[in-house]
């Protein structure tokens, strides 16, 4: 009863009464099954999988506002790195209409899903690919995590068994090339572990990042948290949001 209650406060906090309809019916889904609810910030219906963490995704970007920050210039690029369902990047079109928006998301599903979210938003540029130390190709495993934990791996760190199927892995200095990118304002990162494969590889990338956002996943994968630690002296300021870390290149640059 107590985790029936939780949900029917978490749903209903992001999506009103149809909230509860949601948590009734997530009990007793055997798969998950999509509902289309309206996004008020991003002005249009999103696609949502119940029975999945698509909902609580949500609630950490819409309700919570994890990514809510006021820069003191408009940004003109933004790269989602774990863009998932396309969430987090139509949260940052819907505040900065003038940005483009690289969107990268590495699992098949989450893909197509965001590829559906974002369609109306012609700034919003999806990419199947895992951000990575190098560019190789890697797999995608699934560890059991929900929708919102797939992982890459390189072939020789992935066991077979939750392999479900392979990707390219790009580094922040080749989607700066391809892309034509000379600096990225913005770089959030809930890539599942893989930030210790990319702020390992360091790169070129790190001194043309105006503000870092980076959830940090210690508790599957150690060695996130020193990874981080590596790379935050070259930036200005640092705070934490929920469970992101804020790095800025320079003070003064945002309103908090």
């Amino acid at each position: 009863m107590s985790s029936l209650w939780k949900n029917l406060r978490h749903y209903h906090r992001s999506f009103g009464w149809r909230g509860v309809e949601f948590a009734l019916k997530s009990r007793t889904l055997k798969e998950p099954v999509e509902v289309e609810v309206f996004c008020p910030l991003a002005g249009q219906p999103v696609t949502l999988r119940l029975g999945t963490s698509d909902l609580a995704t949500y609630e950490k970007i819409f309700a919570d506002r994890e990514y809510f920050f006021e820069p003191i210039q408009p940004p003109k690029v933004i790269l989602d790195a774990g863009a998932n369902i396309g969430l987090a990047s139509l949260y940052f079109a819907a505040r900065f209409p003038a940005a483009r928006i690289i969107a990268i998301e590495p699992e098949a599903s989450n893909f197509g899903l965001l590829i559906r979210n974002t369609a109306v938003f012609p700034n919003i540029i999806p990419i199947q690919a895992a951000l990575w130390g190098e560019d190789t190709n890697v797999n995608v495993v699934d560890p059991g995590l929900d929708k919102w934990g797939f992982q890459a791996r390189n072939a020789e760190d992935a066991c077979p068994d939750v392999v479900c199927h392979s990707v390219a892995g790009m580094t922040v200095d080749r989607i700066m090339r391809e892309q034509g990118l000379d600096f990225i304002d913005i770089l959030k990162m809930d890539i599942e572990g893989g930030e210790v494969e990319v702020f390992n590889g360091g790169g070129a990338w790190l001194n043309r990042v105006g503000l870092l956002i980076a959830e940090l996943h210690e508790r599957y994968r150690p060695g996130c948290d020193r990874s981080l630690e590596q790379v935050a002296g070259r930036f200005a300021e640092r705070w934490q949001v929920g469970e992101s870390v804020y790095l800025a290149r320079e003070k003064n640059l945002l309103k908090r």
